[in-house]
């Protein structure tokens, strides 16, 4: 039996990770003025030096079930059985529901979606372990399971310059937390249960953010018997992101921490200069 993984940009993964791994990564499409950039094509700065500008507002369109179709195929042709199909929250895009549909009648692999109910550094986590427990020789009904409960012990706060961004895209689910965006503060939003963006609470300056964050982790960790992993995520934020894993190396020693960030895709709405820090079970532990 041969497994593969498939997975989105949202995951974020470094060249590294996927090269490591039975990883496939399908791009996002960042659509900038009417131009369409994978998003593997697109550079942060070309990005963010867009969003200064008077241009039309970005978008994204999700991984079409065409590029899907063809990688899995790609994928059979190579002798692979099953494929653990990773991908974006289903609270913020409908793609998980067009892919469930889709693999209903796709014959070639046997196909296991798997709800991130997140993105980026929550996504990257399920995909990493799962490229684990592949090289363990462990089959996908028995690393379905180990994802779902890796991917329960899951949270993230992160804080946004202002909720326009998300407003205007329709990721918010608690619009009456505009209220925000009137005030000069840092909204602090996660995603729920059901893997959708809501606003919890509000900050004046990410200083203080980072401290709403930090009590939710130390909260967390008197909850918890197993080994933490916490990811720093910015969006061209990165010397914020530097102290920010520095502050959590010295005050949280018993986590293991590291960092990632949000790309384009992902940045079209929540906007430039986001922080945010997602813990979990360590998956390294595993």
């Amino acid at each position: 039996m041969t497994t593969a993984i498939v997975t989105d940009t949202a995951s974020y993964l470094t060249a590294d990770q996927i090269a490591q791994n039975p990883i496939t990564v399908l791009p996002i499409t960042v659509i900038l003025g009417g131009q369409q950039y994978p998003e593997s094509e697109l550079s942060s700065q070309t990005f963010y030096d867009y969003l200064k500008t008077d241009n039309e507002l970005p978008t994204t369109a999700q991984v079409s079930l065409g590029q899907i179709e063809d990688a899995y195929d790609e994928l059979a042709s190579q002798g692979v059985d099953e494929i653990i199909s990773i991908h974006l929250s289903s609270g913020i895009t409908s793609f998980l529901s067009n892919l469930k549909m889709f693999c209903q009648t796709y014959t070639k692999a046997k196909i296991y979606p798997v709800d991130s109910l997140v993105a980026s550094a929550g996504e990257a986590n399920l995909c990493l372990l799962a490229g684990k427990l592949i090289k363990a020789g462990q089959t996908a009904e028995q690393i379905i399971p180990q994802l779902n409960a890796l991917r329960d012990t899951q949270q993230v706060y992160f804080a946004v310059d202002n909720l326009s961004h998300l407003a205007r895209t329709g990721r918010l689910s608690n619009r009456s937390a505009m209220i925000g965006n009137l005030l000069n503060i840092k909204p602090l939003l996660t995603f729920d249960d059901a893997g959708k963006i809501i606003a919890i609470d509000k900050e004046r300056t990410m200083r203080k953010a980072f401290g709403f964050i930090t009590a939710h982790l130390t909260a967390r960790l008197q909850e918890i018997d197993y080994p933490l992993h916490a990811t720093v995520i910015d969006a061209n934020n990165e010397e914020t992101a530097r102290r920010w894993q520095q502050a959590l190396h010295e005050q949280f020693p018993q986590v293991r921490v590291s960092r990632s960030a949000l790309g384009p895709a992902i940045s079209v709405h929540t906007g430039e200069k986001t922080m945010g820090v997602l813990w979990q079970r360590d998956w390294q532990s595993i």
